[in-house]
């Protein structure tokens, strides 16, 4: 397939990433104006006016006390993010072989599928400089990039390449990727392979994953000062033409308070400690019977109908889609399970901050679970 015109772009001109560890199949609209307040959007989404990808929410910035519970959690996680991320790399190169190509879906699995190409260079993988790393759109409803699909399909076998996140919640995202592989196969004869590739699956809805357990990975803490300072994507036809890869930001002014290369760096730390342990949990997980469940659907469904909620797009369940909800919607409540709650400070003063009830729930299939408000509507002051 011949080359798209659109180009890829690289830190530092775009992103605090250096180049060699990823490379965006993005548009850059950093100049442009598309934030609108959190209740502004939430009106307009859920009234059906505008799409989630149309604009950005304006970035939450953290208070000290909030970056505080963020180096606690690095420092308590870094070993179990470094050990489900090496046994993610194993369980990749045993499936797909040692050609495999990183594509990461911006932007929560863009700090992963770094940390994946960092082990992997450990490896020697890649020709000894690890993995090829991307990272590209995936929008509910929309689909796949596909410029950024022809761009990868001009430059390796699409059979190489392996969709990256970095959790599952209900796993709407591998259904989205499931039906967005089948339709590029079908209208641009290019077949990928849907699995997504993760580091924690507590969903239960992809069969390649470094961990099932529902655990606190601190990149999910933040926004862009954890993600190279990227936004997240957006897919908005005023801005984004037929042949451009799908757009973000670079929020540049931000760079005091990134701390995205503090966290791939203390995860690779721990790298040489787990390389042992992850291959041998590698090995156990190709022995077993990894398919999915859809467990996390199921218990969705079961709380939207129990809060009268009646969409299970509202419904966000595990740590990081939790913390998200926090971070960028209008939260009704906080649903969280009594014995975990000693994991989820972050997740508590998020709620406080924003007046957010917590609610705790014996039995909950997650860590905890947010709950977008439904049917929401500003009120005049």
């Amino acid at each position: 397939m011949s080359d798209v015109g659109a180009t890829p772009l690289h830190g530092p001109a775009f992103g605090s990433y250096p180049a060699d560890d990823v490379t965006w199949l993005l548009t850059d609209l950093s100049h442009a104006q598309l934030e609108a307040p959190v209740e502004e959007r939430e009106e307009a989404i859920q009234a059906g006016r505008a799409h989630y990808a149309e604009s950005l929410p304006v970035e939450y910035q953290p208070s000290e006390e909030y970056y505080a519970l963020f180096d606690r959690a690095l420092a308590d996680q870094a070993r179990r993010v470094a050990l489900a991320a090496a046994t993610l790399v194993h369980l990749v190169v045993e499936l797909r072989g040692p050609d495999a190509v990183l594509v990461s879906l911006a932007r929560a699995g863009t700090p992963i599928g770094i940390l994946l190409r960092r082990y992997a260079a450990r490896l020697g993988l890649g020709g000894g400089a690890g993995l090829p790393h991307y990272t590209m759109s995936i929008v509910r409803g929309r689909g796949l990039d596909t410029v950024a699909l022809r761009h990868l399909a001009a430059h390796h076998d699409p059979a190489d390449v392996v969709f990256v996140d970095g959790w599952t919640g209900k796993g709407a995202i591998s259904r989205e990727l499931t039906a967005a592989c089948a339709e590029v196969e079908e209208t641009l004869g290019l077949r990928f392979d849907p699995s997504l590739a993760v580091l924690a699956d507590p969903g239960s809805s992809t069969d390649v994953f470094g961990t099932r357990d529902d655990f606190l990975i601190p990149s999910a803490c933040l926004n862009s000062t954890v993600s190279g300072l990227v936004s997240r994507t957006v897919l908005n036809d005023t801005l984004i033409g037929p042949d451009d890869f799908h757009g973000a930001k670079f929020y540049a002014e931000l760079a005091p308070a990134d701390v995205s290369m503090r966290y791939v760096e203390t995860v690779e730390a721990c790298f040489d400690d787990v390389a042992e342990e992850a291959r041998a949990e590698a090995a156990r997980l190709l022995a077993t019977d990894r398919s999915p469940t859809w467990s996390g659907w199921a218990a969705v469904e079961q709380v939207s109908t129990a809060y009268g909620i009646g969409d299970v797009n509202l419904v966000k369940p595990g740590v990081g889609e939790t913390t998200r909800v926090l971070l960028r919607r209008v939260p009704w409540r906080v649903l969280v399970r009594p014995d975990r709650r000693d994991e989820l400070g972050h997740v508590e003063l998020l709620a406080t901050q924003r007046g957010v009830p917590v609610e705790e729930v014996e039995g909950l299939a997650f860590s905890c679970m947010g709950l977008i408000h439904p049917q929401f509507a500003r009120t005049e002051s």
